[in-house]
């Protein structure tokens, strides 16, 4: 594997300068340096402290420029008012990289930030990588690297990435409380003032000490680069992501219904889905879901087999699974034939398998078991619950080496097949010798089904992921400008609706026949036209963009002169609601028939670009947010999916004898939306809302497009 980022050399230094060593234990530079002699770093260590000869009988340095050689790396222990000029000297050095500790920068105002920006400058100018400022710190415990001094973490295949020091510790305290997880790396990103998440992931899925990547993460700066780099890593290794909080990022200033639903929680965890992100919901799913994904990898499908000991513990597991969204494997005759050769007549047979008492006295059989469900060729992964190593202590000491025979057995049958077996056991949190066995070898051990199911889970998305991925992609698109949005940034305003709907049609994109019409005396023609089909009404206004609000809007209207009353009402209300609004006249067309509302939205988020939102429209969109959101491009695959990731997905199928509406026709419309923006760069916010899907298509009732201008960025929309 090709190697691209610099993190290489500055997280397996050869020397690294502490800069700010200090002999009193309660400072980061005695931490680091102790951590370092503790820990067996083989490399040069530099403590530098002008009033010093040695710390901890390492020779120190009065500065950068005494040292003998230039080290690959300098944690820098100093105030924040220090640091940038203490940059410059690494550069002049030739360090590499610098991690910096101190707070005080653009997290602390505006003095900060101008500081934070001077570092940024210094940096830029004198070559050196930085990671942080107001970073807790970071290791490689393979490179035997610890500027954290933390103890009793050891070597494994996890990396970290935490937004927060405590985050990293409790992920700590947890691995040692397990016993048989270790970690990489670990890297507190702080401000990310110049490396940020992305850079980060882009070393640990180059890293061959790492098999998996958790990051916990409060904000993005590069959300779009970030989702870049993911996209590329998870196809190698598995990546899982901790996302705290739920902003809403923008939003005060959105002027469409979706830039109102954009820049939240459920927008970010969206698309880091879509880039094969595994995304955890609690904080204390983040290393159990690592563990499984670092050592199984991936399930070949949703449909799990549970294999039980007890009733309680299968039933439990059963709704955990439906509710994750997996399947109960349906289990082949042969299958259940062959269980039934071996287990007592009481047993269940049916998934969940109960075994019903067949184990107590042979606990191996459990193992026999594993191996008859892995061989069905309708079972993707197996789910054991129960409790498995805690035999010899419930029943009988003499069955310790029945039961370690039968965790051998399990082993032995896990290794030779791509289904992943996932183990609960009432027994994990006291670690007996079956259970250990197991975790040694590199399966997984769970005391709560809950966290079970949820590496279950995770397994399988990835495997779904992973073959999703093998598809032909999307061709690239080259931007371009209409006329329409040339013009009309000529004269500082968004798209009109007719506009829009032309420039939706220069897409391929079915639009309802209509007449912009500026003047009553033209609505009788009309109306002699439409004969008794019902009309509908709406104002165009470049300064109104909530046309029901205004009063903009007339439905059902039959006849001439129906229609030249609602177009004065309208006129009206529009001029009352604005006074000082440019009314370009109304659109006529048809009433749409009645059908299943979506509403389809595009923003362009300040860290995440151009996002797609998908979702059911009136209550659904108004009180549940039921939305999905995928980055553009999309792929065929995306827009299927955010179809079928709504809750009341079934509405489109089809309730209480409705006709299923045209789902192919809306993933073609997803797409060709995806292709204007793509298209179109200059817009920033897109609406279609609502479209009225039927079983043989759509219908676009309302087009709303907002564009991109330096005035709208500064606030001022074409002020």
């Amino acid at each position: 594997m090709s190697r691209i980022s610099p993190l290489h050399d500055i997280l397996a230094p050869s020397g690294i300068a502490i800069i700010g060593a200090s002999s009193d234990p309660t400072k980061r530079g005695y931490k680091a340096l102790a951590g370092l002699l503790e820990g067996g770093f083989g490399g040069d260590i530099y403590p530098i402290n002008p009033k010093a000869s040695e710390i901890l009988g390492v020779q120190a340095y009065a500065s950068l420029e005494s040292l003998p050689r230039a080290p690959e790396l300098a944690l820098i222990c100093t105030p924040a008012s220090s640091v940038a000029n203490l940059i410059r000297q690494c550069g002049e050095k030739g360090v590499k990289g610098a991690v910096i500790l101190a707070s005080g920068f653009g997290e602390t105002g505006t003095e900060g930030k101008a500081l934070e920006q001077e570092l940024l400058h210094a940096a830029r100018e004198s070559g050196v990588r930085l990671i942080g400022p107001n970073t807790s710190g970071l290791f490689n415990l393979h490179a035997k690297l610890n500027l954290l001094g933390l103890e009793n973490v050891v070597p494994g295949n996890i990396g970290i990435v935490s937004q927060s020091g405590n985050m990293l510790l409790a992920l700590a305290l947890e691995a040692q409380h397990h016993g048989c997880i270790g970690f990489s790396s670990y890297v507190g990103p702080g401000n990310q003032t110049d490396l940020g998440f992305g850079d980060y992931l882009r070393y640990l899925g180059e890293d061959d000490d790492t098999y998996v990547a958790a990051l916990y993460v409060e904000g993005f700066q590069d959300g779009r680069g970030f989702l870049e780099v993911a996209k590329e890593i998870t196809r190698r290794k598995p990546v899982v992501v901790y996302k705290s909080g739920a902003t809403r990022q923008g939003c005060a200033a959105a002027s469409s219904h979706t830039g109102a639903l954009a820049g939240s929680y459920a927008m970010t965890t969206d698309l880091l889905r879509q880039a094969g992100v595994s995304v955890v919901q609690y904080s204390d799913e983040i290393l159990p879901v690592a563990e499984g994904l670092g050592a199984l990898q991936q399930a070949p499908g949703k449909r799990v087999a549970i294999l039980a000991d007890g009733g309680g513990q299968a039933t439990i597991a059963a709704d955990r699974i439906v509710e994750a969204g997996l399947e109960l494997a349906s289990l082949s005759d042969t299958t259940r034939a062959r269980l039934a050769e071996i287990l007592f007549p009481q047993a269940s047979l049916a998934n969940p398998v109960d075994v019903a008492g067949s184990s107590d006295a042979n606990p191996a059989l459990l193992a026999q078991c594993h191996e008859i469900l892995i061989g069905d060729e309708g079972v993707d992964s197996v789910l054991l619950v129960g409790m498995f190593g805690g035999y010899a202590s419930r029943f009988s000491a003499t069955l310790a080496a029945n039961e370690m025979a039968g965790a051998e057995s399990m082993v032995e049958t896990a290794w030779s097949t791509r289904k992943p077996l996932v183990v609960h056991s009432l027994y994990a949190p006291v670690r007996p010798p079956a259970l250990e066995r197991l975790r040694e070898a590199g399966l997984v051990v769970y005391g709560s089904i809950e966290l079970a199911v949820k590496v279950l889970a995770a397994l399988a998305a990835r495997g779904e992921y992973l073959a999703r991925e093998s598809s032909p992609t999307e061709p690239a698109i080259e931007a371009s400008r209409s006329r329409l949005i040339e013009q009309a940034l000529e004269e500082k305003r968004d798209l009109l609706e007719p506009e829009a709907k032309a420039l939706l049609k220069d897409q391929g994109i079915a639009v309802p026949d209509e007449t912009w019409v500026t003047s009553a005396d033209q609505l009788a023609e009309i109306a002699a036209q439409a004969g008794e089909t019902p009309m509908a009404m709406k104002v165009v206004s470049r300064d109104i963009l909530h046309k029901s609000d205004a009063g903009g809007v007339r439905l059902d209207l039959r006849g001439a002169a129906a229609l030249e009353d609602a177009y004065r009402q309208i006129i009206a209300s529009c001029e009352n609601y604005a006074p000082n609004a440019h009314i370009d006249g109304v659109l006529v067309s048809p009433m749409a028939a009645k059908g299943v509302e979506v509403i389809i939205g595009v923003v362009r988020d300040p860290a995440f670009g151009p996002v797609l939102m998908f979702g059911l429209g009136g209550i659904f969109v108004e009180l549940l947010e039921d939305v999905a959101f995928r980055a553009i491009p999309l792929s065929r695959q995306d827009a299927q999916g955010m179809l079928d990731q709504l809750k009341a997905s079934k509405v489109l199928d089809g309730l209480r004898g409705a006709a299923a509406v045209d789902k192919a026709a809306l993933v073609e419309l997803l797409l060709k939306v995806s292709r204007l923006v793509q298209t179109c760069p200059d817009i920033r916010e897109l609406d279609l809302n609502p479209v009225i899907a039927y079983p043989d298509g759509y219908a676009i009732v309302d087009a709303r497009i907002i564009l991109t201008t330096s005035d709208k960025e500064t606030g001022d929309e074409f002020a």
